[in-house]
């Protein structure tokens, strides 16, 4: 892979390269893309989607919403410095095409920005919720109906798959979704290739899978654009990660570490002792101990140190990073960035404790279960009315259930795997309170 291509500034439906030299640096391409998504509907969904804590319970933790932002301030940090040391590397990309540090870290925060902008409500056990409807639930009768790859979309829904969606699927009069450049599409793709073969490799990029089959078409035509490596042979689609989908990755993991971890020591669901020990194991090198005295409040202190937290973790990735950018571009590094950070043993140690006391608390469990219930049926009510309706046999129930379904999503599909991919796409934006709400109007408890 070689950087000119990986910055490709590219739209779905271009007729012309676009050139960053010729780019008005007052209104950036990758700047733009980070406008488009900050503006979306489904971005602006995002204020009312659990990220581990359910909203009801609490105003000071994170959602969904707080947390994209905050990975794309992380990822924005990452991508300038990673940038500042390629562009001394290969100075060419300054002298003779015009890209700057700061474009790697328009593109990062951009991707880092829509990183889970797919995700259903109720955190990830939305997706599993999704997935189980069709794996054991009423769903599965629809297997015989569909290939193998797409009845694997659907039994392994994927919030990373579906944020592609969400970026780039057409509609009428809207041709490409929000025309995304290439370059932040392909930061923004973490796992590069179908649902099937399911993790055939330990390889990173091979842990989950990045589209659905209604987009495979389109995830080729970015892929070839940015030169990215394929992996897989045969019918199977796969290729070796962008290299700026390694920042984005990381500011993920920096920020779900650190931050969840705080939130669940200001819910008391883990103790101020513990919280000290182990963020003070992370910035033992870099700490100001005299100013770190001063705090008087568990708040400020835990502030302090998840601050400086995440600025090593950040210098570390950044350093991994360079030290393996030739391995990256020639598709032979296999790993998470924090998989090789000199901080790994202290993060495990952090999500290990995070996992038993926070994941793991009634009150997360409760919203999953909470969460299982209301998907189920929305699955359930809709998908019936909408193919009856398509068949001809719809009832008045089904035929007013769909007159509350969105007016983007009254489109008809001709085939079942793209209707039941449909209605899922429906589900998954909803936000959590949509969501309750859809689910007390249909049995009746609006009131």
């Amino acid at each position: 892979m070689n950087w000119e291509q990986l910055l490709s500034l590219k739209r779905q439906g271009d007729t012309s390269k676009r050139l960053r030299k010729e780019q008005d640096d007052t209104r950036l391409g990758f700047e733009v893309d980070y406008d488009r998504i900050i503006f979306s509907a489904a971005f602006r969904s995002l204020q009312d989607k659990t990220q581990v804590i359910p909203l009801s319970k609490t105003d000071f933790v994170h959602t969904r919403l707080t947390h994209s932002l905050e990975v794309s301030v992380v990822g924005r940090s990452i991508g300038r410095l990673v940038g500042k040391k390629i562009i001394e590397k290969y100075p060419y990309l300054k002298e003779v095409h015009g890209f700057h540090m700061n474009d790697f870290g328009a593109i990062v925060a951009a991707a880092s920005l829509a990183h889970d902008i797919g995700n259903p409500p109720f955190g990830h056990s939305g997706e599993k919720a999704i997935g189980e409807y069709f794996a054991i639930g009423n769903g599965s009768r629809f297997k015989d109906q569909m290939t193998p790859k797409q009845w694997q979309d659907l039994i392994d829904f994927e919030g990373n798959a579906n944020g592609f969606s969400v970026l780039t699927g057409t509609r009428p009069g809207i041709e490409g979704g929000l025309r995304i450049s290439y370059a932040t599409l392909g930061a923004f793709m973490k796992y590069p290739k179908e649902s099937l073969p399911k993790k055939p490799t330990k390889n990173i990029a091979d842990k989950k899978y990045g589209f659905f089959q209604n987009d495979k078409a389109f995830f080729e035509d970015v892929a070839g654009e940015l030169g990215l490596i394929a992996n897989k042979t045969g019918d199977d689609i796969g290729f070796e990660r962008h290299p700026l989908a390694y920042l984005v990755e990381a500011a993920d993991d920096i920020c779900y570490t650190i931050i969840d971890f705080e939130d669940g020591i200001n819910l008391g669901l883990v103790s101020e002792d513990y919280a000290l020990e182990y963020l003070i194991k992370l910035v033992k090198d870099t700490i100001d101990t005299a100013k770190y005295k001063t705090l008087t409040t568990r708040e400020d202190r835990i502030s302090y140190l998840r601050a400086l937290a995440i600025g090593n973790l950040i210098n570390d990735a950044v350093r991994v990073f360079v030290e393996n950018e030739e391995a990256i571009l020639a598709g032979k590094f296999p790993y998470a960035l924090t998989d090789k950070s000199k901080y790994k043993a202290q993060m495990d140690d952090i999500i290990k404790l995070s996992i038993k006391n926070i994941y793991q608390s009634r009150e997360v469990i409760e919203k999953e279960l909470t969460g299982y219930q209301i998907i189920n049926t929305l699955l359930d009510k809709f998908i019936q009315a909408y193919n009856n309706n398509i068949n001809g046999n719809a009832t008045n129930y089904d035929k007013l259930l769909l007159r509350i379904l969105p007016e983007k999503h009254h489109h008809e599909k001709e085939s079942v795997y793209e209707r039941l991919l449909h209605i899922c796409h429906f589900v998954s934006l909803l936000t959590d309170g949509n969501a309750l709400l859809y689910y007390r109007t249909i049995l009746g408890y609006k009131d």
